[in-house]
């Protein structure tokens, strides 16, 4: 019987004791561990290793967490990959920022590596119950494929974010039905993510930036719903 494969898991920091200290914890919990301290490098070694999960610092030198992160969400290869910051800086423009550019995570420094082995799990295991979910839903002229994380609309093709597309998915799956930021930071970013309900709107703006204002309503002081037209 073939062993499972070991989840992949690349570290980007500037600081090496950071590197080290989360290398150890890491491997220690069983993880395969790459690392990279820049930006450039990260995505360089991403497109090689393939991690299942990337710790990506925000300040750094050449290239921001932030950019980095984009590029990262620019290669299909890691469409499915988590990414979660670690970072010193705690204001609100860097948390908006950083879930704009498609990260599932935030977690602020300093890093306790057993609260962060269990964010790590967390991730997973929602991942899991999302597997379980319909592959494709079909609703007016759209067609929302969670095997390819694609939208079809009246034959073309749209490509979305990974949370831009679990948000757009959960809504398209419970159609005419209100749902608040709060409802949908549980349901899209989990209970044990800590995320401001601003980002909501930045994801429904993106949103309906791509597929267009006709298919998700604002619900005026109460939140959001898939409109079935």
């Amino acid at each position: 019987m073939s062993e499972k494969p070991k989840v992949r898991i690349l570290v980007v920091d500037d600081e090496p004791d950071i590197i080290e200290i989360l290398t150890y914890n890491l491997e220690k919990e069983g993880y395969d561990v790459a690392s990279a301290e820049d930006g450039v490098k990260a995505v360089k070694t991403a497109a090689r290793f393939k991690p299942d999960v990337i710790l990506l610092d925000i300040m750094m030198p050449l290239q921001d967490g932030v950019e980095t992160c984009r590029q990262l969400r620019e290669n299909p290869d890691l469409k499915n990959t988590f990414i979660i910051f670690l970072t010193a800086r705690a204001e609100e423009y860097s948390e908006v920022a950083a879930f704009d550019v498609g990260a599932d995570d935030y977690i602020t420094k300093p890093i306790k590596p057993r609260a962060l082995m269990s964010r790590i799990a967390a991730l997973f295991r929602r991942e899991s119950k999302k597997e379980q979910e319909l592959s494709q839903i079909k609703i007016r002229d759209l067609t929302i494929d969670r095997t390819s994380y694609t939208i079809d609309k009246s034959g073309k093709t749209i490509t979305l974010p990974k949370k831009e597309f679990e948000l757009l998915y959960f809504l398209a799956k419970n159609p005419n039905m209100v749902f608040s930021r709060d409802d949908l930071l549980q349901n899209i970013w989990g209970a044990d993510v800590f995320v401001l309900a601003r980002t909501v709107d930045v994801h429904i703006r993106k949103v309906r930036e791509k597929i267009g204002d006709d298919y998700i309503t604002t619900v005026k002081g109460v939140g959001y719903k898939f409109d079935l037209g």
